[in-house]
Order: structure tokens, then C-alpha cells, then sequence
């Protein structure tokens, strides 16, 4: 069983930063990708990064252009997401994802999702 829980977002100034927490607490976390989305108000839900059981092989949508980074702390069953510069456009509420599998690409098909954080960019 998949609970995962997410953590960190708020209200920030355009060019602040936020660290985004997921934990999971329902299966074996270490063994599994994590990934983290967002969905913006009116758009679909759409990837921002994911990274492998061994915290060694990351993935990045191409709109992150090494703002966001993805970090995850097996003894701590929780995946972070370090998000810099932030801009308006990153207003989203921000989900994290299990995968299926110990890769990253495993996300895209999730097992599970968190309930999501509320990131919100003002200029």
C-alpha cells in the first residue's frame, strides 16, 4: 500500500527558494523510483523529476533547466525537492509519485500518489 505525504509548499517571492518533502510510510520505499509532478490551475499534470531507489540516476523536465533538484533519503522514507529561483509560473500544486520499479522512468506510471503541496509564486 502506497501513503505518501507531501510537505513545504507556501507562498514565496519570485527568485525565493522552497524544499518540497515527501514521506512515504506504506511499502518499501528504498526499492522504488520516486518522481515528483505538479499541476498547475487549468493545465494537466505534468512531470518535474524523478529519481532512482539508489539516489544515483535523476530526470528532469527540460522547463527545470537546473532550478529543481531531486534528493531522497532512503533511512528517512522521504524524497525532497529543492526548488530555486522560483517564478510564477511554478505556482502549482506539487505531487509526489511512487514508481513501479527501481528507475526513474517507472514514475510516469505511478503506483500512488500524495495529496499534494500548494506552491504559490508572486512577482
Amino acid at each position: 500500500q502506497v501513503q505518501l505525504e507531501e510537505s513545504g509548499g507556501g507562498l514565496v517571492q519570485a527568485g525565493g527558494s522552497l524544499r518540497l518533502s515527501c514521506v512515504d510510510s506504506g511499502h518499501a520505499f528504498s526499492s522504488y523510483a520516486m518522481g515528483w509532478f505538479r499541476q498547475a490551475p487549468g493545465k494537466e499534470r505534468e512531470f518535474v523529476a524523478a529519481i532512482a531507489w539508489s539516489g544515483g540516476l535523476t530526470d528532469y523536465a527540460d522547463f527545470v533547466k537546473g532550478r529543481f533538484i531531486i534528493s531522497r533519503d532512503n533511512a528517512k522514507n522521504t524524497v525532497y525537492l529543492q526548488i530555486n529561483s522560483l517564478r510564477p509560473e511554478d505556482t502549482a500544486v506539487y505531487y509526489c509519485a511512487t514508481g513501479t520499479t527501481a528507475q526513474p522512468a517507472s514514475v510516469m506510471n505511478p503506483w500512488g500518489w500524495g495529496q499534494g503541496t500548494q506552491v504559490s509564486v508572486y512577482s
